[in-house]
């Protein structure tokens, strides 16, 4: 199904057929506003094309749980990507996290040069903004911005990557609350937005809704899988590099926990995603198994 023309609701599907055409919709819809692309363009391109776009997939997915329009809710599936894409790009950098290989390719930087994946991810951040500023959205386009703007810059995301870098040098090392926060904030303030957007464009309040609840609890359970893999992983299936946390003795969910602990919190975090859904009832299968996915994942 072409996503970017399709109108009315998008059917529901099972999770890996719904994450295949929010993959498609959310690329074609890029390839769209960004046609002929030059060097920036193509390295944009690069960073946000070939990721699961599991974000992407949860706007779209908590739009269609809301009655939302499937030819509106693409944009703000890009959006999202964007954002995360950009943020991939600038982390990956040598004066951040210093990665050679993203999803199995060079990063950014290691394909083209440093400068352009810092201008990559300004421009991927601009777009982000410039595609859910659309008056098609009205008065509910305000909210959609101004929440991407918060959970994603100093009080979301980048305050958790703020943290992240802070820690590496910090004696004695996180707590599990400590630690916690950090990852509240680096991965789950992106992912709450993403399964918040529907509620949002539905003009329901994102606050103490039961798509915040799992919103909340997909968000951890994602970084202790990450944190799991990084131990358990295969560099090749994960598609970056494995050991980096345990090799440079920073606390981790695992570290803390217990590779067995952690497994069982994140288990845990899975059944709480899936019953905060219960209100919608059949509608939300898809959902519940991409909570389970994020725990069963390889990459």
């Amino acid at each position: 199904m072409d996503l970017i023309r399709h109108t009315g609701l998008l059917d529901p599907l099972p999770l890996a057929a719904a994450m295949e055409r929010a993959q498609a919709g959310i690329t074609a819809r890029f390839t769209e506003v960004t046609p002929d692309p030059d060097r920036l363009g193509k390295a944009m391109g690069h960073a946000l094309i070939g990721g699961k776009m599991l974000r992407g997939f949860l706007v779209l997915e908590s739009c269609r749980l809301h009655g939302i329009d499937a030819a509106l809710s693409v944009d703000p599936a890009l959006a999202i990507e964007c954002m995360h894409a950009y943020s991939l790009v600038h982390d990956d950098l040598p004066c951040m996290d210093d990665d050679d290989m993203r999803r199995g390719r060079p990063t950014v930087h290691k394909q083209w040069d440093e400068a352009t994946a810092v201008l990559a991810g300004d421009a991927l951040q601009s777009l982000a903004f410039e595609l859910i500023s659309h008056s098609k959205f009205g008065m509910k386009g305000q909210m959609l911005v101004k929440m991407l703007a918060r959970l994603g810059g100093r009080y979301g995301m980048v305050r958790g990557q703020m943290q992240d870098i802070a820690a590496e040098t910090m004696t004695p090392p996180l707590t599990l609350g400590q630690i916690s926060e950090l990852q509240r904030n680096k991965t789950g303030k992106l992912i709450l937005w993403a399964c918040t957007a529907g509620p949002m464009l539905a003009g329901d309040s994102p606050k103490d809704h039961p798509m915040q609840t799992y919103a909340q609890a997909i968000g951890l359970a994602f970084q202790i899988a990450d944190d799991i893999l990084d131990v358990e992983g295969d560099a090749a299936t994960v598609g970056k590099a494995t050991g980096k946390d345990a090799n440079a003795g920073k606390a981790t969910f695992v570290s803390l926990m217990g590779l067995d602990e952690a497994k069982r919190r994140a288990d845990e975090l899975v059944q709480s995603a899936c019953d905060a859904l219960s209100v919608y009832g059949d509608e939300a299968a898809t959902l519940q198994e991409a909570a389970r996915f994020i725990v069963d994942r390889k990459s």
